[in-house]
């Protein structure tokens, strides 16, 4: 009896008259659509703002190495400090990050590029040419970063760091931004660190 009932009950959807049903109502589909829809405007609200983000982390390092590399006078502490607060400031970071600020000359006759001086601020370590020259993947992947220079040619490498947070948790992760900056020496042929020896 009871499966008679259901067969009775059925009929209409096996003639089709359930798929062209246009009947509803509009607070339902509301209820089952619209989390739907806010979690996608804050997930593209999230992904505008890590590429916002990303693009004024790297355009703070592009004006960090166009600074730097203008300079004709030996470099110092001072002026270190003043280019990362210039970051911090240009990148709207709270001083979570790191710079490092490096000149490399290209030795062609050992084929390996060395390291003049480094200087950091924030997390980051100082690069040594020990550090370019250590192993056969790091010399291949230092190699594959730096441009093609002539020999005895410098180039400045200014390379930040900065802590990149979603404003909402819709599966985006907490990111570091790295930029890696290189520029020529413009109106020198090397940009010094205290002193030019």
């Amino acid at each position: 009896m009871f499966i008679k009932k259901l067969q009775t009950q059925m009929q209409p959807l096996k003639r089709g008259k359930f798929i062209r049903d246009e009947e509803g109502s509009i607070s339902i589909e509301a209820m089952i659509i619209m989390p739907m829809m806010f979690w996608t405007f804050l997930s593209l609200f999230s992904i505008f703002d890590a590429f916002h983000s990303y693009s004024i982390n790297q355009k703070a390092a592009y004006t960090i190495g166009d600074a730097v590399s203008r300079e004709t006078q030996p470099l110092d502490n001072d002026y270190i400090d003043g280019m990362w607060g210039l970051f911090n400031y240009l990148a709207q970071t709270d001083a979570d990050g790191a710079m490092r600020i490096t000149s490399v000359v290209y030795d062609a006759g050992q084929d390996r590029f060395e390291v003049d001086w480094s200087q950091i601020r924030g997390s980051a370590a100082v690069l040594s040419t020990s550090e370019l020259t250590s192993s056969a993947a790091s010399v291949t992947a230092w190699k594959a970063r730096l441009p093609i220079i002539p020999d005895g040619e410098r180039v400045m490498l200014v390379e930040t760091w900065d802590t990149y947070d979603a404003p909402f948790s819709t599966g985006l992760e907490q990111q570091v931004i790295h930029n890696r900056i290189y520029t020529r020496p413009r109106y020198a042929p090397r940009v010094c660190w205290l002193a030019c020896n």
